[in-house]
């Protein structure tokens, strides 16, 4: 090998080296933390809060030792521990029969809550044994004794570093070294010609080397591949940046309900836990508890009265606004005016310039958040800005996750009880799935929806096998989440 074929062959692997120069990755990876469960004696603590989930926690609170729109939980075995066990269960499926029928306890709970009327749940014995479960579980503070094990809670996100400036650099410095010896070949090439004597009239300046037919068919090939590099990379990001997010048409803190009040994510997504997507609530959910809590902690008057505006609900009547659709602007502006008027003279005693001048901002907030360059009108949804976002040829179910892989909303999200303005937690990559269903172990203890895996559960019983994963079940082939 000669010379000038050894300094082509080095310039061929820089050039290599400058554009398949290996990119610096985290590997993301998601899992489940397998949800810790304590029997009370036949009763199912894991069917027990899925069911407290359903039908309870819309009233009560989560903690099981707070009031909430209905009382505490905690202990309600003992306080009906004078009554038979099945006065119980009867008053959790009709409570209004028993208070009818002038039962004590039924009446003294009446006297006490009235006039907010329990929910009648057609549930069968085992079902109310199973949510008793769960409540003293959480009451006793076992879960918390659970949670405290090494799979507890969702993995952190690892941040990735910023390698833009290093690429450049070495760009740079690759590019610069490429005509340094791009100069020297050149040279060699000069006294080799002038030794055997048919060397050129004059040696190839800079110039000429730049711009020579060779180096610029390299350039256009180079910014071709650096071009389609580009493109695809932010395709391939498209509508999943990690740390997204953007400002709401109301501010909602998700700190506050999630957090502070302890209300379960599936009460305001009801749809996660049976269907595709986990659905942004209407304002008809926010009403359930807006319609009594009229002055947030935070904001007072100004955000709810956006709901309010949104749905047609007039809080200086506590009534819904008959043929509110068809209201004029000035019409709703008096209306809501009057209400945040009305608790500034409450709260400070008259309306003074700083009031007016409240007064007019939130109402102004009203407008420029239930009104765009596309919806001209007040009365209606609200327009909330989404988070997250797969791509259309990406297929996932909430449903399949929630309540049968019995995912933990946090897991995917992350803390949202401790976000003020939501963002986007983790990546929803592809390798980021494909890690978390690698890892995520299925909970097939009485899963009936596992029970088709004759083959892994009998492995299971004679000891073979300790568990199965999510990608032992085909959580990796393509057509699972590519259709």
């Amino acid at each position: 090998m000669t010379f000038k074929q050894l300094i082509s062959r080095f310039l061929l692997l820089l050039v290599v080296a400058l554009f398949s120069f290996p990119v610096i990755a985290q590997n993301e990876q998601g899992g489940t933390a397998a949800e810790a469960s304590a029997p009370a004696g036949e009763a199912n603590v894991d069917e027990g809060k899925t069911l407290f989930r359903n039908y309870c926690a819309t009233c009560h609170n989560k903690n099981m030792k707070d009031n909430l729109t209905g009382p505490a939980l905690g202990g309600v075995e003992e306080r009906w521990s004078d009554y038979p066990r099945e006065d119980l269960y009867s008053w959790i499926r009709n409570s209004q029969a028993m208070v009818n029928s002038g039962h004590p306890r039924a009446t003294e709970l009446w006297n006490e809550w009235k006039p907010t009327v329990m929910n009648n749940f057609n549930l069968t014995d085992q079902e109310i044994e199973n949510i008793l479960a769960y409540i003293d579980y959480v009451y006793t503070g076992k879960d918390q004794q659970a949670a405290q094990g090494p799979a507890a809670g969702p993995q952190q996100p690892v941040e990735k570093p910023n390698n833009t400036p290093l690429f450049i650099a070495l760009a740079v410095i690759l590019a610069i070294l490429a005509v340094v010896l791009a100069r020297i070949v050149a040279n060699l090439n000069y006294m080799v010609q002038a030794r055997e004597g048919n060397a050129p009239a004059r040696r190839k300046t800079l110039v000429d080397i730049l711009t020579s037919k060779g180096l610029i068919a390299f350039v256009i090939f180079a910014l071709v591949v650096l071009g389609g590099y580009t493109t695809v990379n932010n395709a391939i990001m498209l509508g999943r940046q990690q740390g997204y997010q953007p400002e709401q048409p109301i501010k909602f803190s998700h700190a506050t309900h999630a957090g502070l009040q302890q209300i379960d994510c599936q009460y305001c997504h009801d749809g996660a836990r049976r269907s595709k997507h986990s659905v942004i609530p209407a304002a008809n959910t926010c009403m359930n508890c807006h319609a009594a809590v009229k002055v947030g902690s935070t904001y007072g008057t100004a955000e709810l009265s956006k709901i309010y505006a949104s749905i047609g609900w007039n809080p200086n009547t506590d009534t819904y606004i008959e043929d509110y659709d068809n209201m004029s602007r000035s019409e709703i502006e008096e209306v809501y005016k009057k209400w945040i008027t009305d608790n500034y003279i409450k709260e400070k005693g008259s309306l003074d310039a700083q009031g007016e001048s409240l007064v007019q901002s939130q109402w102004e907030g009203i407008v420029s958040s239930l009104t765009n360059e596309t919806k001209s009108k007040i009365q209606g949804p609200i327009e909330w800005v989404r988070i997250h976002n797969l791509p259309d040829h990406v297929y996932f179910n909430h449903s399949q996750h929630v309540s049968v892989g019995k995912v933990e909303c946090q897991t995917c999200h992350g803390p949202v009880q401790e976000m003020e303005v939501v963002q986007q937690y983790s990546p929803l990559s592809m390798g980021w799935c494909i890690n978390c269903h690698r890892q995520t172990e299925v909970q097939f203890a009485g899963n009936e929806y596992y029970n088709i895996y004759e083959t892994y559960h009998d492995e299971i019983a004679r000891g073979e096998r300790d568990k199965v994963t999510v990608e032992e079940i085909g959580g990796l082939e393509c057509q699972k989440c590519h259709y």
